[in-house]
């Protein structure tokens, strides 16, 4: 149950913070005056009184009254309409909101004006020196960092983007209040667009009517980068290279990038049949499309930026071939076009003289520097592809729907048409002398008015300088940017297009050669201040983003592979693959793969499902390395499942490399077994021994992955196999287990950690969970998720995004120079083994063993009913059954927090330290405490996600809404919550929850007034909707009540 305050540890000013929510407070309800009138708004202060009431009640100890007054707020609440009901919910839904933009607002704005901010990489390299590290040895290893951030699409952000957008522009908002220079008539205008703002939200739908899909989950990631990362990163690299050059006295190298981002977005069909491989081959076109976009808008930056005729004579040189080789082109062009058509086509060499672009680039007004906090509220969208807008519409014909933007000429990249896609491919090509005549002349008619407009533009003969050699060949750079998107977009369409390397970026380095050439020569002519602005910050951004933005990982479960090779085993009449024993199967793989042919006829008849496994690998082959990150195995549990990919890699590189008569391009993906289970974890250390063991694997780590062996481990399933505790300890054990496994074979490790949001799945703040890690398992290496919710609160805008880049940066770099201590005696980890056995068999005999927990689920919580909420685009079941087991980890934990039991993440916890410290470690629990990072942690975080869980409210829920035989178990259920409480306090020495953090205790002790009437109207509503299921205004009023209990917690599953 993380909360996105939890992430960054620190005092805000609770002052500003509550002006901030008082001023949203206010135009909120005088925006409900307006809309729904002054009697309902009474109604509405009514239902706030009371809860603060029992608020303040409970906070000094008089249960009975609090009790009295929830009854009578539940009371009021049982007699609304329908309609006021709704209202309600939707005004406290939003005022929650509002808290938790002005809370976000406040961390941004203490660490603008903290210059001593702690865990920044200056307050952190400072303290390393200190300690005695030498200036050399933090510069290597600082620039030696490689940490991967992988953006998922789990179903956990509830609000729909267009709210998203909103709250990001009131967040801008209340940052430009905070300017001392407003005048009054500013302040006036600012309320006025705050008015505008909240009223726009009020008249919004909050729900999702449709489910999404997956390429709209992958553009919804592909807009973070858009709009935070792709000004957060350079901003970063920046703060970061200054502060180096500080402190070791060496500046960060140009395209080192400590920090990079990945995603699943569209690639992991684990359980999600909706994902594809045509759905992974378009999300990662597009992602490439959306590269090549961005970077266009930064080369036009750059153009007008570098209006300078001073350079290295090598780009001179260049620059002039540029101009003679395009003269010549155009010569050469005119001879095949009338006159009217040469003086609509011929102007591109008098551009690349002309002292300005015809155009004034977006934000070319504005300096670089201020791209992280310029304030502004607009966000432009990419307008992408038309046809993977809608993935799985089967009755929309193959066509090149485009709305792109414009070029130097004023035509489009591409015009929407509801002709054929051939006409959409003569449209892209259309200098080609192929095109058909009608065609030529429809162009050449739509573009004269264009050119006319566009001399109006230009500046006149006389006012053109001389020439311009950084614009000539910026300009050459961006033709060829050009092409590139061209040749994607008919890709996308699945039509043929020209395979030219020449006139293509298809590298991060070749794009960044001729960067790097500029950035160069300007050093070289003392005019470095420029290079190291714009040009230095592109630069970055290439060497972070690539051709791709974020690699795309692929993830299937190691079942389908299973199935797979029964296929082609039969096929082959070897009998049934799954019918092996595992030395059987290693014999096999290593025997295959170590031969030069394909395995698999492609004559072989398959099942859909396993037709679709092999058309993955060959979207895999086609794009290869330079497009895909890692393709991750979940539910992995022996080495045949990596060597099944490995396999099954290598047949489709061969079949595709045959059939395109060249070797596919990049390298093979990194394959990356994932251990979930706790039986799974266990067995990690073994498994990667087996497979390092093995001559062929471990030569192709060390010749095709730089000697590095990835593994990853999940926190959501082994939560739910068995507790929040026992899966801490095991995880534990597991990554120490695989660290040493790598180490006997003298493999690097990178481990990849599955966290999820909330802390039953793993969550939590980032710094503490990296300096909690087993010694050792942090070696300048780290890939985390990053999911749903958390991808929006943490990245959502650039200055929240920088600090988190810093976070992460920072704690990696501190757990590989200053690892996390172990446990001091060898007594603490059977102290552990202890706690964790009991809290398991607790967790496992209520969950799993007790007859009545699944239909106590059932009713206590909206479990079924969070299918309608339209948040993500794969089941909530991994298989058809209503039991536990099959039940995702996301809406396992999101039901459970929505009745604010938060079940998972503390069940079995107080079982486990009672049994211990009734054993006699009661003294060596509060030594761990002190002096063991991990077992500091996690008592932390079950600290801080008991003193989230409300009793009183959770009962509500038992008391109206579960059948009295299985009440019983509720009480049971809430004994173990009060005895968690009473052990985690004693072992923390805390005299109340959340002592070590009051900031976050006040901040939950605000949100509680609107929280606590959402939770009893959400339970008269479920009440409601159980008799009348098909009604469909009481199943949009729970699921509004529903997004306003998320907001309020902060969190979801």
């Amino acid at each position: 149950m993380t909360d996105t305050t939890d992430d960054i540890a620190e005092e805000i000013s609770m002052q500003a913070f509550e002006d901030d929510c008082r001023l949203l407070g206010s135009l909120l309800q005088d925006v409900l005056h307006r809309e729904v009138g002054p009697r309902f708004m009474e109604t509405i202060e009514r239902k706030r009184v009371l809860a603060q009431s029992a608020v303040n009640m409970r906070s000094i100890g008089m249960e009975e009254a609090a009790n009295l007054l929830d009854k009578q707020l539940a009371t009021d609440i049982s007699k609304m309409t329908l309609e006021d009901a709704v209202s309600l919910a939707r005004a406290f839904s939003h005022y929650l909101n509002f808290m938790g933009i002005a809370e976000t607002h406040h961390r941004v704005r203490k660490a603008r004006h903290d210059e001593n901010l702690s865990r920044s990489c200056d307050d952190t390299f400072n303290k390393l020196i200190q300690t005695g590290v030498s200036p050399e040895e933090l510069y290597d290893t600082f620039c030696k960092q490689e940490v991967e951030i992988v953006l998922t699409a789990h179903p956990t952000q509830i609000n729909r983007r267009t709210l998203q957008y909103k709250h990001v522009r009131i967040a801008h908002l209340l940052e430009y209040n905070d300017r001392p220079d407003l005048s009054h008539e500013d302040k006036e205008m600012l309320i006025e667009d705050l008015v505008r703002e909240v009223t726009a939200l009020w008249q919004t739908d909050e729900l999702r009517r449709y489910k999404p899909t997956p390429v709209d989950e992958a553009r919804a990631g592909l807009h973070i980068v858009e709009q935070s990362l792709w000004k957060a990163v350079p901003h970063y690299l920046r703060r970061v290279s200054n502060v180096l050059k500080k402190h070791t006295g060496k500046p960060l190298p140009l395209t080192c990038t400590p920090i990079k981002f990945g995603s699943w977005m569209g690639g992991d069909r684990d359980g999600n049949p909706n994902v594809t491989a045509k759905v992974t081959r378009d999300v990662s076109l597009l992602s490439q499309w959306m590269a090549i976009d961005l970077y266009i808008r930064e080369v036009d930056n750059l153009k007008f930026e570098l209006s300078i005729n001073r350079c290295s004579d090598t780009l001179a040189k260049l620059a002039q071939e540029i101009l003679l080789q395009e003269s010549e082109s155009e010569d050469l062009h005119s001879e095949k076009w009338n006159s009217s058509i040469n003086q609509t086509l011929l102007k591109h060499q008098n551009q690349h003289i002309s002292a300005l672009p015809a155009q004034l680039p977006a934000g070319a007004y504005l300096p670089a520097c201020t791209e992280c906090s310029d304030g502004g509220s607009e966000y432009p969208v990419v307008k992408v592809p038309g046809n993977i807008n809608r993935q799985n519409d089967k009755k929309s014909p193959v066509q090149l729907s485009l709305s792109l933007p414009k070029t130097e000429d004023g035509g489009s990249l591409a015009s929407p048409t509801s002709q054929s896609s051939v006409t959409g491919s003569q449209k892209l090509n259309r200098s080609s002398s192929s095109q058909h005549p009608a065609q030529r002349k429809l162009f050449v008619e739509s573009q004269i008015g264009r050119s006319n407009f566009q001399k109006l533009l230009e500046p006149s003969l006389h006012q053109r300088p001389g020439f311009t050699p950084y614009r000539v060949f910026l300009g050459n750079v961006k033709d060829k940017l050009l092409k590139t998107q061209r040749r994607l977009e008919l890709q996308l369409e699945d039509l043929p297009s020209e395979h030219d390397p020449r006139e293509y970026y298809e590298t991060t380095e070749q794009l960044l050669e001729p960067l790097t050439l500029c950035y160069e020569s300007l050093h070289s002519c003392g005019s470095g201040i420029l290079a190291d602005g714009r040009l230095a910050d592109l630069i970055r951004r290439v060497a972070t983003f690539g051709m791709v933005l974020m690699k795309l990982d692929l993830r299937q479960e190691a079942s389908r592979h299973s199935e797979t090779l029964d296929a082609v085993t039969k096929y082959l009449d070897m009998g049934l693959y799954t019918e092996w024993d595992e030395e059987k199967k290693l014999e096999f793989f290593t025997r295959e793969l170590k031969g030069k042919r394909p395995l698999i006829p492609l004559s072989i008849e398959v099942t859909s499902d396993v037709k679709e496994v092999l058309d993955t690998f060959r979207v895999a082959a086609e794009l290869g390395s330079d497009s895909f990150g890692a393709y991750v195995i979940s539910m992995a549990s022996n080495a045949s499942d990596v060597l099944a990919v490995e396999l099954l890699q290598k047949d489709a590189r061969l079949s595709v490399s045959g059939e395109l008569g060249r070797p596919c391009p990049g390298g093979t993906l990194r394959v990356v077994p994932l251990f979930e289970t706790v039986k799974d974890l266990r067995a990690a250390g073994s498994v990667i021994r087996k497979l390092l063991s093995i001559d062929w694997y471990r030569e192709h780590i060390i010749k095709n992955h730089n000697g590095h062996q990835e593994v990853m481990v999940g926190y959501s399933d082994s939560g739910k196999d068995a507790g929040r505790f026992t899966a801490a300890w095991e995880l534990y054990k597991a990554q120490e287990d695989v660290v040493a496994a790598c180490k006997e074979y003298g493999i690097k490790v990178t481990l990849f950690h599955g966290r999820g949001g909330s802390i039953g799945r793993g969550g939590g703040p980032t710094y503490l969970a990296i300096q909690s890690q087993p010694p050792g398992s942090v070696m300048g290496t780290l890939r985390s998720t990053e999911q749903g919710e958390m991808v929006q609160a943490k990245f959502g805008l650039p200055q929240t995004a920088v600090r988190q880049l810093e976070i992460y940066t920072t704690a990696v770099l501190l757990a590989t120079m200053n690892p996390p201590l172990p446990p001091r005696e060898e007594k603490w980890r059977h102290v552990m083994e202890e706690i964790s056995k009991a809290s398991c068999n607790y967790y496992r005999s209520t969950v799993y063993e007790n007859p009545d927990f699944l239909g106590y689920f059932q009713e206590a919580t909206p479990q079924a009913e969070l299918g309608f909420l339209n948040i993500g685009s794969r089941p909530t079941r991994r298989k058809a059954s209503t039991g536990i087991g099959h039940l995702r980890a996301i809406p396992w934990l999101f039901a459970w927090t929505q009745t604010r039991f938060v079940l998972p993440a503390w069940l079995g916890v107080g079982s486990g330290l009672k049994d211990a410290c009734d054993k006699g470690y009661q003294e060596d629990l509060k030594a761990m405490y002190k002096e063991w990072p991990f077992f500091q942690s996690t008592i932390d975080l079950i600290e801080m996600v008991v003193a989230k869980a409300d009793i009183p409210i959770a009962k509500h829920y038992e008391e109206m809404l579960v059948s009295e035989s299985r009440r019983a178990l509720g009480s049971q259920l809430r004994s173990e919550l009060q005895t968690t409480e009473k052990f985690v306090l004693i072992v923390s020495g805390h005299e109340k929850l959340s002592d070590n953090n009051r900031s976050l205790r006040r901040l939950i002790e605000n949100r509680l007034p609107y929280l606590n009437p959402l939770n009893l109207l959400q339970v008269e509503i479920l009440q409601r909707l159980r008799h009348d299921d098909d009604n469909h205004k009481l199943r949009d009023a729970l699921l509004i009540t529903i997004n306003g209990i998320a907001a309020g917690m902060r969190n979801t599953g």
